[in-house]
């Protein structure tokens, strides 16, 4: 960045830009071709990113199928789970009524829970908060 020597005859125009939302950041630029040289400080809005909404998405017990085959099921249609963690959900369901398969986007979330039903097994998703 050039910083410019200001002079008290160095006429300083502020502009602030206003956003709904987001931080600011100065930047100073050398307008020499408006009268008097002036240095014009603009107030740009650097945008903040909310992390989406994350939605749990939940196995319930079911006492029609074989444990094998919802551990297989789980793992054919979370990829990301392990044999373990498939195991851990499945064990969860079947102790507590309902098992945590995996939190995410709501996206993938439905996704999850819509091919789990199609294969069977009950699954439901909610807001992770």
């Amino acid at each position: 960045m050039n910083h410019l020597p200001l002079t008290t005859s160095t006429t300083i125009a502020l502009q602030l830009r206003t956003a709904s939302a987001g931080h600011s950041a100065w930047r100073a630029t050398a307008t020499p071709d408006r009268p008097g040289g002036t240095t014009v400080l603009d107030k740009e809005q650097q945008r903040v990113r909310k992390p989406s909404p994350r939605y749990k998405v939940l196995l319930h017990n079911d006492p029609v199928n074989a444990m094998e085959f919802v551990v297989s099921t789980l793992r054919q249609v979370v990829p990301s789970l392990s044999e373990q963690d498939a195991i851990a959900v499945m064990l969860e369901a079947h102790n507590t009524g309902v098992g945590l398969v995996i939190v995410c986007d709501i996206e993938p979330a439905e996704f999850y829970s819509e091919t789990l039903k199609a294969k069977g097994l009950t699954s439901t998703i909610e807001p992770e908060s």
